[in-house]
């Protein structure tokens, strides 16, 4: 499925191709909290890094996160230098992928059967998920992957 998204100022815009849009995973960390706002949690999606294709590219910023070690995490988070709007991560530990946020994606994208919370153990104490009975929840990460998602619920798209 071809996934288009933007900026909020329009600075950048950005197309890919996803096997996996439907917008599953629903994460708590202060890290997504504080740099993609919103209720407190982001929303990430699977695509084809190789199809990326960005208009603006100057315009985009990166930023790692530097774990307690002072190790710089291999996770990128790539965003509008402009306006701020978080557009999407991408890490060299899997460079085939890469994982739009949601909220850049202009595409009317599938609303899934079930959701997946994670990262709930450092979600800000002013936030109350709202967890549905077929969602799954975890306190850290959760044991299947945005692909293992799709392919378990039959929602994978070509």
């Amino acid at each position: 499925m071809l996934l288009e998204g933007s900026c909020h100022c329009g600075a950048v815009a950005f197309r890919l191709e996803s096997a996996h849009p439907y917008p599953y995973n629903i994460c708590y960390c202060s890290i997504c909290r504080k740099t993609a706002g919103g209720g407190g949690y982001a929303v990430n999606l699977g695509g084809d890094h190789g199809t990326l294709e960005v208009e603006g590219r100057d315009g985009v910023r990166v930023y790692r996160v530097q774990g307690d070690d002072g190790e710089r995490s291999s996770l990128e988070r790539h965003f509008c230098g402009a306006c701020g709007s978080m557009l999407w991560a991408w890490s060299a530990r899997w460079p085939e992928l890469v994982h739009p946020f949601a909220s850049a994606i202009d595409t009317p994208l599938p609303v899934p059967p079930e959701r997946t919370h994670i990262m709930l153990g450092s979600k800000a104490a002013w936030v109350a998920p709202d967890i549905a009975r077929s969602d799954k929840s975890f306190d850290d990460y959760p044991d299947e992957s945005i692909a293992r998602w799709h392919e378990r619920l039959g929602l994978v798209r070509e």
